[in-house]
């Protein structure tokens, strides 16, 4: 198994950027392919990237595609999603997750963090 944890959130303008890493534990990191889900209040648990175990795939929601990008260093057991042009919808926490193969599904993955909060504000 992998434990996973996140951090970077904040507050920010909207315009901003900011930069989300998830640390893993474990030498079977490269084992998983990881993902990005995010939750506002009242609302389910969003996809919002992922990407696969070596980095050759990523995938994002139409939402934030063009503005985030997902990738991963494996010799640092460790993924990013880096946030560019925020909006305030884009508010809400941010969780990392790991699974056997990427999925756009909170199904598909069976490790989680425990989410860090990020804040844009108008």
């Amino acid at each position: 198994q992998v434990q996973l944890v996140e951090s970077g959130g904040g507050l920010v303008q909207a315009g901003g950027s900011l930069r989300l890493s998830c640390a893993a534990s474990g030498r079977t990191f490269s084992s998983y392919a990881m993902a990005w889900f995010r939750q506002a209040p009242g609302n389910e648990r969003e996809f919002v990237t992922s990407i696969s175990r070596r980095g050759g795939s990523t995938y994002y929601a139409d939402s934030v595609r063009g503005r985030f990008t997902i990738s991963r260093d494996n010799a640092k057991n460790t993924v990013y999603l880096q946030m560019n042009s925020l909006k305030p919808e884009d508010t809400a926490a941010y969780y990392c997750a790991a699974g056997i193969v990427t999925s756009d599904s909170t199904s598909g993955y069976d490790f989680w963090g425990q989410g860090t909060q990020v804040t844009v504000s108008s």
